[in-house]
């Protein structure tokens, strides 16, 4: 015993500093997309490629939907930029739309009462409504001893009946759909639905599909929507963090 306190002392503190201290990410990594205007983009003779998963469109000089988008930067020529600023969740889903100059979004606080309820012990009851894993593979990374969801008091729990919020991810395929319903019945009012990753979102990949329901909250209300395929486990957290008023 005497040996094993003595190796934890030595290993010290092993827990990322965030949020005290800032993230810093790797220059390949694609995050807050930066959208120029058609005309300056035609005086650069560039021309972005049309994007498979309908993410990008020219209305209104050019807009990006983050809830579409998989990141991929096929349409990063000319008219997209990808930053390395990790800080994309939203709470409405028209803030996930990026165009020329657009005033940048961030997710905001959970309303005061809700605020007073989860704001010290928050428990999600995960769904993978047909996903790939990549979206549930990145939040179980927040468990581990770097990140550390828990000393946020945020959690996910095995039963419904013990959460206090449904955590999605998948497009909602029709074998999922009933499922995914009767979960959110069975968590107890009030409660906050998180849409985590395209799919999710919009469908993702799948959009469309005929068996896929093109993603949450058109059966249910959501309060955070997560973009990103798969969304990066500091995007997660730093939504998270926002609703619940931890990021000053």
């Amino acid at each position: 015993m005497i040996r094993a306190l003595i190796a934890r002392i030595r290993q010290g503190h092993r827990t990322m500093p965030y949020p005290a201290a800032p993230l810093q990410m790797p220059e390949r990594f694609r995050g807050y997309p930066v959208v120029s205007s058609l005309e300056r983009a035609a005086e650069e003779k560039d021309e972005a490629s049309p994007c498979p998963y309908g993410a990008y469109t020219a209305e209104g000089g050019g807009c990006l939907d983050m809830g579409k988008c998989l990141f991929c930067a096929e349409c990063s020529a000319g008219t997209v930029e990808f930053t390395t600023d990790y800080q994309l969740a939203v709470t409405r889903r028209d803030h996930l739309m990026v165009g020329p100059g657009a005033d940048r979004r961030h997710a905001s606080p959970l309303p005061p009462d809700l605020l007073r309820m989860f704001g010290r012990s928050l428990k999600f009851r995960e769904v993978s409504a047909g996903g790939c894993n990549a979206c549930e593979a990145d939040t179980n990374v927040l468990s581990t001893i770097g990140w550390d969801l828990g000393r946020f008091g945020i959690q996910f729990v095995a039963s419904p009946r013990h959460a206090d919020g449904l955590w999605v991810t998948g497009p909602v395929t029709e074998n999922m759909h009933q499922a995914l319903l009767t979960t959110y019945e069975a968590i107890p009012a009030p409660k906050i639905v998180v849409a985590c990753g395209a799919c999710a979102i919009n469908g993702g990949p799948y959009l469309d599909s005929p068996r896929v329901l093109n993603g949450v909250d058109s059966l249910i209300p959501v309060d955070l929507y997560i973009p990103g395929c798969p969304p990066n486990p500091a995007t997660i957290l730093d939504g998270l963090l926002r609703i619940l008023d931890k990021l000053k």
